[in-house]
């Protein structure tokens, strides 16, 4: 199973972002999405997911503000950050199944 995460960057507070993550090896379609995010020192944490019967969960931070998706044709799963705050600045994970992990990509918020 392959993750290849894309779209992190420098942005200013109040700007916006949208995350993309290819995923390949698994049958994309059945399995439970999520994007994760770990700040330096601190521990790695649940930014929104969506399961394999299609609910949404979102971390109260996140609470809207981004929205996660995903385009089965595309293998493709989303994450739109909109309003960002300099607290959000993380590596940005993609995840799926609970078990396969992307890389990461930083998203860095100037204040």
């Amino acid at each position: 199973v392959q993750l290849q995460a894309s779209g992190g960057g420098l942005v200013q507070a109040g700007g916006s972002l949208r995350l993309s993550c290819k995923v390949s090896g698994i049958n994309f379609r059945i399995v439970g999405i999520g994007w994760y995010r770990q700040a330096p020192g601190r521990q790695r944490e649940l930014v929104a997911r969506i399961s394999s019967d299609g609910n949404s969960e979102y971390a109260a931070y996140a609470e809207g503000r981004f929205t996660i998706s995903r385009d089965n044709v595309r293998r493709t799963m989303y994450l739109q950050m909109n309003n960002l705050k300099p607290e959000d600045t993380a590596v940005y994970y993609c995840n799926v199944a609970s078990a396969h992990w992307g890389r990461g990509t930083l998203v860095t918020v100037s204040s």
